[in-house]
C-alpha cells in the first residue's frame, strides 16, 4: 500500500510538474493542495490521512497540538533550512522526521529592487493610468543615484541589496544590533551610528533582518516619525518587524512618501484587509521566494528527502 504525501500551499499548481517526482511515485501517492489551510482545524481535517507533508515556507504552523492530531504523519518536509512555524521538539516526541531544503537568496534580492524601483518611479499608478485612459504622466519619480539607501540588516540578502544599490550610484548605510564596521567595509557600506540615525538619514530604507525577540516591532510609530516625508520603506523580510498599524497611519498621514511590502501579519491576506487599499503602498503577495529556480530547488530536494526517508537514510534533517 502506498504512503500518502500532501503538498500544501501549492498556490500556482506547479509543485508536481516543476520537478520530476518519479523517484517516489511507485511508493507514494502525491496530492497537491492549492487552497490555503487557514486554521488548525482545517489542517487537521485535510492532513489526517497523510504520512508525509511538504509545507511551503512558514505558511501553515505545525505546533504540538496540530502534530498530535496527525496520527499518520511520519515525515514533514519544509522549504528552507529554518522554520519558526514548526514545533521541532513536539515532532521529535511523536517520531516525526523533519527535513529542509536549500533556498536561494537571489529571488528576494531581486524582488526588493523590483519593489523599490516600482515605488520610486510610480510604476503601478502610471501603468494603471495608461490602461484606463487616465492622465499622461501624473507622478514625479524619485532618483536613486546620489541618494542614500539605508539597510536594516546586512546578512546574505542585505549584502547583495547593498551591492545593487552601489551599482545605482547610491550611498549605502547599514545597521543592525551586532553589525561591525569591518562587515560594512567589506561591502562598501557605511555603518550607521544607530537605528535612529539610519532612519533619519536615508531616502530609502529596506528591511533585511531575521525575526526574533530583538527585532519584533523594531519599526513602530516613533521610528517611522524619524523618516523624512520624502523617504520610502521596503520590507521583504518579516511582517512583524514593522508595526503594520503604525505604517498604515504614517501612509495615510503622508508622513512617508510611500512603502512597499511583500510580507504580512496574516497570510494569505484576508479580503477587505486595510493593507489592500492603503494609500502609497505597493504590496505583493509574498513573492520574495517565488521563482522557478527556487521552486525547482524546493520540490526537487523534497523529492530527494522523501526518497532518502523511504530508504531509511533521511537527509537535510532539521529534527
Amino acid at each position: 500500500m502506498k504512503l500518502r504525501c500532501a503538498v500544501i500551499d501549492d498556490f500556482q499548481s506547479v509543485a508536481t510538474t516543476v520537478v520530476d517526482w518519479s523517484p517516489v511515485t511507485a511508493d507514494v501517492e502525491v496530492v497537491s493542495f492549492t487552497e490555503h489551510l487557514a486554521t488548525e482545524d482545517e489542517a487537521a481535517a485535510a492532513l489526517a490521512d497523510f504520512d508525509i507533508v511538504v509545507t511551503l515556507r512558514e505558511r501553515v504552523p505545525f505546533p504540538a497540538d496540530l502534530l498530535a492530531r496527525l496520527p499518520r504523519l511520519r515525515l514533514l518536509v519544509a522549504s528552507g533550512m529554518r522554520n519558526s512555524a514548526i514545533d521541532f521538539d513536539a515532532a521529535k516526541r511523536r517520531g516525526v522526521t523533519v527535513c529542509g531544503t536549500a533556498s536561494s537568496s537571489t529571488p528576494p534580492v531581486e524582488l526588493t529592487w523590483a519593489l523599490l524601483l516600482g515605488l520610486a518611479r510610480g510604476i503601478v499608478p502610471e501603468t494603471e493610468a495608461l490602461r484606463t485612459d487616465g492622465p499622461w504622466q501624473s507622478t514625479l519619480g524619485a532618483d536613486l543615484h546620489g541618494r542614500t539607501l539605508g539597510l536594516l540588516g546586512l546578512g546574505k540578502i542585505g549584502c547583495r541589496v547593498a551591492q545593487v544599490g552601489r551599482a545605482f550610484g547610491m550611498d549605502v548605510l547599514a545597521w543592525s544590533q551586532n553589525l561591525t564596521k569591518e562587515r560594512t567595509d567589506e561591502v562598501g557600506a557605511t555603518l550607521a551610528a544607530s537605528k535612529e540615525d539610519l532612519l533619519a538619514s536615508s531616502d530609502f530604507v529596506s528591511v533585511h533582518l531575521a525575526l526574533g525577540d530583538r527585532t519584533r516591532g523594531l519599526i513602530g510609530a516613533a521610528e517611522l516619525a524619524l523618516m523624512r516625508p520624502t523617504a520610502y520603506l521596503v520590507n521583504t523580510s518579516r511582517a512583524a518587524i514593522v508595526d503594520t498599524d503604525a505604517l498604515l497611519a504614517a501612509l495615510r498621514a503622508g508622513a512617508v512618501a510611500g512603502a512597499a511590502t511583500d510580507v504580512f501579519d496574516i497570510e494569505p491576506l484576508p479580503a477587505g484587509h486595510p493593507v489592500r487599499t492603503a494609500p502609497r503602498l505597493l504590496a505583493t503577495p509574498h513573492l520574495g521566494y517565488v521563482s522557478r529556480a527556487n521552486y525547482e530547488t524546493y520540490y526537487g530536494q523534497a523529492v530527494e528527502n522523501i526518497r532518502a526517508f523511504l530508504d531509511g537514510q533521511p537527509v537535510r534533517r532539521l529534527a
